[in-house]
């Protein structure tokens, strides 16, 4: 490429925005260098800012990962957010390649949301917090958390009737994962510049999505300056769930000593939360002796309802606020292909992370 050609090419391209692409498919160098014909090595040189592609070499790196040549172009825009920052469930069962296409999504959420905010109003994003100390175990300090969150977010006994909507009434981004993340489970970011909290797209139980919307608002609340992914942080975040999503004083007297699958079946119903967290609140209550509560477990699993209960299924928690949002941008002017352009988002990812109505 001549002198003349790579000046026109320099001042268009952003090498951040080749590493956010390259990760939101979830693909590695080699593979991507492949798919365009170079070596990994140029493609790192690319990512890097050190080199830059040939003007044949960038439609082709576009076409490969399904974006338009403009997607690399310079422009301002959210902080892409840190691996360091996110507090993912199960570490050791997702490889880097999967958190880091998880997060490229989490990047493309956060600039929806930046274009969306010049042209509608969300609410102001107000969480309470309550720091606790990462290498606190078995204190007090989650169930004292999620009684303060339970009073300033919910500020009512009994059952949350729809914990995603709270969420988002208190300014929380909640979307649902691609399917091409499907490994990943639920993870929160604190500041970004808005809370943010990403559902695992595979599990399609209504128990569980709620009880993952309650350990993400853990990690929200107690959680700002701890490293993600230690056994205690994680231990904390499904403490402070099972407080904030059944509270001691309110269901410890309605818990069952023995395993009686009907009682169980009839609370869940009740309280909106899997058999299995009302196993485990009735053995960290004391109301199930350890001997039993393990024989119950094992039960679950023989029957094979460890990963699906038995009782008809209910709807999930579906996140409101930015399909909401999208509407009312275009009732204003701006529809999703505008919308899009402006979030510097493509079309398709748009419309898996905020999928239209029907």
């Amino acid at each position: 490429m001549d002198g003349r050609r790579a000046a026109e090419v320099r001042p268009s391209f952003d090498c951040a925005r080749l590493t956010l692409a390259r990760r939101l498919r979830g693909l590695r160098k080699n593979q991507l260098a492949q798919a365009v014909g170079t070596t990994p090595a140029a493609i790192g040189r690319y990512e890097a800012g050190v080199a830059h592609p040939g003007a044949a070499t960038l439609p082709r790196l576009a076409i490969a990962l399904g974006v338009p040549p403009a997607f690399f172009r310079p422009g301002s825009g959210p902080v892409a957010p840190a691996a360091d920052a996110a507090h993912f469930r199960s570490l050791r069962s997702t490889t880097q390649i999967e958190r880091d296409q998880a997060l490229a999504y989490g990047r493309l959420a956060a600039d929806i949301v930046a274009a969306l905010e010049d042209l509608v109003d969300f609410p102001r994003a107000r969480l309470p917090e309550f720091p606790v100390p990462p290498d606190e175990i078995g204190g007090a300090a989650p169930v004292e958390a999620a009684r303060l969150a339970r009073r300033e977010l919910v500020g009512a006994d009994g059952p949350i009737p729809h914990l995603v909507r709270v969420l988002e009434q208190h300014g929380v981004i909640v979307l649902t994962l691609p399917p091409s993340t499907e490994r990943v489970d639920a993870f929160s970011i604190g500041a970004h510049p808005r809370p943010l909290v990403l559902f695992n797209p595979a599990k399609g139980d209504r128990a569980r999505n709620r009880f993952d919307a309650a350990h993400e608002l853990g990690h929200l609340v107690m959680h700002a300056d701890a490293e993600p992914g230690s056994r205690i942080v994680e231990d904390q975040a499904h403490r402070f769930a099972a407080e904030f999503l059944m509270p001691a004083d309110q269901i410890a007297g309605r818990l069952p000593a023995t395993a009686d699958w009907d009682r169980l079946a009839e609370l869940k119903g009740v309280w909106g939360v899997s058999i299995a967290a009302l196993l485990y609140r009735a053995r960290t209550l004391g109301v199930m002796r350890e001997p039993v509560y393990r024989a119950a477990v094992a039960a679950l699993a023989r029957q094979g309802h460890r990963r699906a209960e038995p009782g008809p299924p209910r709807p999930l928690e579906s996140p409101t606020m930015l399909v909401r949002a999208v509407e009312l941008a275009a009732e204003a002017g701006v529809d999703r292909d505008r919308l899009a352009a402006l979030a510097r988002v493509p079309r398709p990812d748009l419309d898996l992370l905020v999928p239209p109505r029907r």
